[in-house]
């Protein structure tokens, strides 16, 4: 049987951190038989600072090799342009595309928390330095199996907790919302996967 590895990027949501601040996340989903991943299927939310961190990751272990562009940061971004989301999400989608068909990546354990946990950058690297309580792979199996929101991640980064097992479902003082899609008013969040 051949391995198969499938990636999808849709729903972004709005998240406000506070009264000024806001960011965008978005779900990223998982559908693999491949040998090389803990879970078979998994969904995340990310940001897109995660995936610049996971680009810069990717670029320090891969020095020979070229890695796929992001999409490029904008500061005036806004879920209600529905050509800016959708050419965001696509290129998010081709980067991950490009990095899962590079068997040299797959080997990065930051690759494979990025997209089965839902630590934070810093928890994700001092994971995968070995520096914490946990395992790569008990970070993976202890996330949800399915979709975990940003807001039930822990707003702190360090690895100050006694037990492990209390910042993987800390909940946190962000409000996420659910944004209505500007292509269907009826239709409360976003679903676009590239084929």
């Amino acid at each position: 049987m051949q391995e198969t590895i499938s990636v999808c990027v849709r729903n972004p949501r709005l998240c406000k951190d506070d009264l000024w601040h806001s960011h965008v996340d978005y779900e990223i989903c998982l559908q693999t038989n491949s040998m090389c991943f803990r879970k078979k299927t998994s969904c995340v939310r990310r940001r897109y600072s995660e995936f610049v961190w996971l680009r810069h990751c990717l670029e320090q272990n891969a020095l020979v090799m070229e890695l796929p562009k992001l999409p490029p940061r904008n500061p005036f971004f806004s879920l209600k342009n529905t050509e800016q989301v959708v050419q965001r999400m696509k290129g998010f989608q081709e980067f991950l595309e490009s990095v899962l068909h590079t068997t040299f990546l797959l080997s990065d354990s930051r690759l494979h928390l990025f997209l089965q946990s839902d630590l934070s950058i810093t928890r994700m690297s001092r994971c995968a330095l070995g520096k914490t309580k946990y395992t790569v792979a008990e970070a993976i199996q202890r996330s949800s199996s399915g979709f975990t929101s940003r807001s039930e991640k822990s707003t702190c980064d360090s690895d100050c907790e006694r037990d492990p097992q209390l910042f993987f479902r800390t909940p946190s003082s962000r409000r996420c919302a659910l944004t209505r899609s500007p292509l269907s008013p009826s239709t409360a969040t976003w679903s676009y996967c590239f084929p």
